[in-house]
């Protein structure tokens, strides 16, 4: 137990928190008396670390296998959880499954089999089908954003999961909202329910502004808004791909920057949008409500709901993407006059287009790629350095750098790039030609 003490007190402060919240403290102790747990709260209020700290709990030193499995509904959230682990540096090894990752990589991962596997439940089962790892020694099941793995069609891959894992002796459920009932399959036994759905606020101090024109004039009407407040960081959500690729056409045919990010594109590119978004590369992201919840992904100013969602919850989370920690935000619907919600409320300020409004100037900021990363033992100080003194830039000009597997993305001011590929191009980084391009 003091062991676990040390533990969870050198996490936190790899973590830079100082103190755990009500709703984490609650799950922490819950979790270590073993209790199955539900856990219900909104995004942004801590849910990973208040599953994370009692997975931590559970795991023992001396078992050579998968001892905890988390299943999510999408890839990012995988890879943000694996992340979260990592950085709390305990000496469990973990490793993500997921679709769109080659499958050679993981089975050669699981080889070597991590204390903590975490996964989309088709790639998940995928593995157990074909005995890639032993499942024997799987004491806890995690399953975040339940609900949204339910509404991603992913019951029957994770009822074949569940039962195939004989040892479980806690299951900790996570949701944003509260479900009518849990599916049978999942075998919930007597959880503790740790409802802060209502106790978070989700909107503190959010505005809302609508534009309504006839549907043909819808695209039109997105251009002129994004025209007058591209230069900020905004969410436009759609109810479809399709309609996330038809505005995308529009805007690149206009010159308005931005990237798309739906379950339609191959990982590599829905990571490499993500990841230009945050580091403020393009200022504007279209998207579906994959990313309204469960992503890393900044703070956003403006939410667009270019179609608006068919439910009251979907309408919540997607504008949780911005006002929150007491922050102010602004969501503006792109409306007709025949649309009606019954979860808007009536007397919504009009905004007003009706000015001409020049394109946004470019982001300052440019993304580079670099074709080399952790497996080639490259770091970030690596990186660093070599922009620094070999690149001809200062601190300033160099912005969020991230370092994946197989490949680095650094953000450079633009007004710098083009002189730091010209004398970059003979270099070299851990004794490999430096290859730099700008990520398309």
């Amino acid at each position: 137990m003091f062991i676990f003490g040390l533990m969870i007190e050198n996490a936190l402060k790899r973590l830079n928190i100082t103190a755990l919240n009500e709703m984490q403290e609650i799950a922490l102790k819950q979790g270590k008396l073993g209790s199955d747990i539900l856990l219900i709260a909104p995004t942004g209020s801590g849910k990973t670390l208040a599953f994370l700290l009692p997975l931590i709990a559970s795991l023992k030193a001396d078992v050579k296998g998968v001892q905890s499995l988390i299943l999510v509904p999408s890839r990012e959230l995988a890879l943000q959880i694996e992340q979260v682990f990592k950085q709390m540096g305990t000496p469990f090894k973990v490793n993500c499954c997921y679709g769109g990752h080659a499958v050679r990589v993981e089975k050669n991962n699981l080889a070597h089999p991590p204390a903590v596997l975490i996964g989309t439940p088709g790639r998940i089962a995928y593995h157990l089908e074909h005995h890639n790892f032993d499942e024997s020694f799987i004491e806890t099941l995690i399953l975040d954003e339940f609900d949204k793995s339910l509404e991603f069609g992913f019951e029957k891959d994770m009822s074949y999961i569940i039962g195939s894992l004989y040892s479980l002796k806690q299951r900790i459920l996570t949701s944003a909202t509260k479900m009518e009932e849990i599916p049978a399959f999942v075998k919930l036994n007597k959880p503790v329910e740790i409802d802060f759905s209502k106790n978070i606020q989700i909107k503190p101090d959010l505005k809302l502004k609508k534009i309504t024109v006839p549907a043909p004039d819808k695209l039109d009407a997105l251009f002129k808004l994004l025209s007058k407040i591209g230069s900020k960081n905004t969410l436009v959500f759609c109810n479809h791909r399709e309609t996330v690729d038809r505005i995308s056409d529009l805007l690149f045919e206009n010159g308005l920057g931005h990237d798309v990010f739906h379950g339609g594109m191959e990982q590599f590119d829905r990571e490499k949008a993500l990841l230009k978004f945050r580091n403020g590369s393009h200022k504007i992201l279209i998207t579906t409500d994959l990313a309204a919840r469960g992503l890393d992904i900044p703070e956003v100013e403006y939410i667009v709901h270019y179609q608006l969602p068919y439910t009251e919850d979907s309408y919540i989370h997607r504008n949780g993407r911005t006002a929150r920690m007491n922050a102010k935000g602004t969501a503006y619907l792109v409306i007709t006059p025949e649309e009606n919600y019954k979860y808007l409320p009536e007397d919504i300020e009009e905004e007003d287009l009706s000015q001409h409004y020049k394109l946004p100037e470019a982001s300052d900021w440019v993304t580079l790629y670099i074709p080399n990363g952790k497996k080639d033992k490259i770091n970030k100080i690596d990186i660093v350095g070599v922009f620094l003194k070999k690149g001809e830039l200062e601190k300033d000009d160099l912005g969020l750098i991230e370092v994946k597997d197989s490949a680095s993305y650094v953000a450079v001011k633009r007004n710098k790039v083009e002189n730091l590929l010209k004398v970059l191009s003979n270099e070299k980084i851990k004794g490999k030609k430096l290859k730099l391009e700008v990520a398309s």
